[in-house]
């Protein structure tokens, strides 16, 4: 279950909200992004079985999963990884990244890789992405994954008639094909994310459940909070440019960074009237960045509307602070005895109160566990929430003009060096 509290004065009436979720239903309706579709297809299910059946052997004995993706290619897996690692279904196997043209950071990555145990996830829906594409070069290199005894090793997911996929097809590597309708930053509920996710041994069925849950109820309008939410950050886009996501728990830390990509990248354009908009997304961990930057929200500009997301305190185990009363830190026992999922909660509840004494907008999210289904409803409200602001903004949420020209740039520029 998650709990969505909006702590702040809505200005939005009847009629408004009409109009965006009107929008967003007449975007389902036309296909304008095929994300809406995930949580209700069988597809990244069924491929995702089917690949596991047709590669057992060499799965059975897998200690390493390695996806070669930047961006939406890695991200949402990412963040979803670090929110369910915990569970003790997950199997054990040990998730890398290879996503940075870093060549530090490839050499640490790929330092224990044994061949013969590892699986090579290559993810790009172009099929083109100038630093994957680099990155699987060179582990094809290093591995020798072209040779006939080594090729199961390679997993291929692209979009249907991508370079990549016709690569792929003439070598004989495995593949699998998702919409080329679902922008790489919504993809995570598709083949991208669910098929590492079901190897990795998460009840992938349960995440799209959770999602379809969330989508089915806000389509249902039991879920106005969103339409509000989005309807007031769009309307305060010039006063409050600046959405802070405050996740209390480190678990939260590379869903933050989906957060910002989804956002930035979705909301930051021109829209029909050739007008510059967007909304800036800032990532923070609480507690510790109530100590690098709650003095900036407090007393700085007041430009920035604040999200909390947290989890109740009863679902954490008891690790509790020892009842230890030391010479001179006297002012530290209030907290002796006490566990400290309950000093992380407490912490929440003060920052997110002396925000509310200064009338700083902020709303709340509350996950009673991190598990699955919960994570699947996030996923999707993220989404919403994105798609109806982008409504209100009359821009295009799913495409990416101004990166594609940082692309094209690069082609030409490296050529000149």
């Amino acid at each position: 279950m998650i709990k969505f509290d909006l702590h702040f004065t809505t200005t939005s009436n009847t009629q408004e909200k009409e109009q965006v979720f009107e929008r967003i239903k007449d975007e389902r309706q036309t296909q304008k992004s095929g994300y809406y579709n995930l949580p209700y297809e069988r597809k990244a299910l069924q491929d995702s079985t089917k690949y596991i059946q047709a590669n057992a052997e060499i799965l059975k004995d897998i200690s390493h999963i390695i996806i070669i993706g930047i961006g939406g290619s890695s991200l949402g897996l990412k963040a979803i990884e670090t929110m369910l690692y915990h569970l003790p279904h997950r199997n054990n196997i040990s998730l890398k990244f290879l996503e940075h043209t870093d060549p530090l950071k490839i050499q640490k990555s790929l330092k224990k890789i044994c061949i013969h145990t590892s699986l090579f996830i290559v993810i790009s829906k172009s099929g083109m992405t100038i630093e994957t594409i680099s990155l699987m070069k060179y582990c094809v290199w290093r591995y020798n994954l072209l040779e006939s005894s080594l090729k199961k090793r390679l997993l291929i997911i692209t979009d249907k008639d991508s370079p990549l996929l016709q690569w792929a097809k003439q070598n004989h590597i495995y593949t699998i094909v998702i919409n080329k309708n679902i922008g790489g930053r919504f993809s995570v509920l598709s083949a991208i994310g669910i098929v590492p996710l079901k190897l990795l041994g998460y009840k992938v069925e349960e995440i799209l459940e959770g999602a379809k849950i969330l989508q089915d109820s806000f389509f249902a309008r039991q879920e106005e909070h969103i339409l509000e939410k989005a309807i007031f950050m769009a309307k305060h886009h010039d006063s409050l440019p600046m959405n802070i996501l405050f996740s209390y728990s480190s678990s939260f830390c590379n869903f933050n960074l989906w957060y910002m990509q989804l956002w930035g990248e979705s909301l930051g354009k021109t829209n029909i009237y050739n007008t510059n908009i967007g909304l800036t997304p800032i990532s923070l961990i609480g507690s510790i960045d109530q100590h690098s930057f709650l003095q900036l929200i407090l007393e700085g500009k007041r430009d920035k509307t604040i999200t909390f997301l947290g989890i109740n305190q009863d679902y954490y185990n008891e690790l509790v602070i020892p009842d230890i009363k030391i010479q001179e830190l006297e002012a530290t026992n209030f907290v002796n005895a006490t566990s400290f999922a309950k000093l992380l909660a407490t912490q929440r509840l003060a920052t997110m109160q002396v925000l509310q004494e200064d009338n700083l907008p902020i709303d709340s999210i509350q996950l009673d566990s991190l598990y699955e289904k919960n994570i699947g409803a996030l996923i999707m409200y993220y989404e919403l929430l994105t798609s109806a602001v982008g409504c209100i903004f009359e821009i295009n949420t799913y495409n990416q003009p101004a990166v594609e020209r940082g692309k094209k740039l690069l082609h030409k520029i490296y050529k000149q060096i």
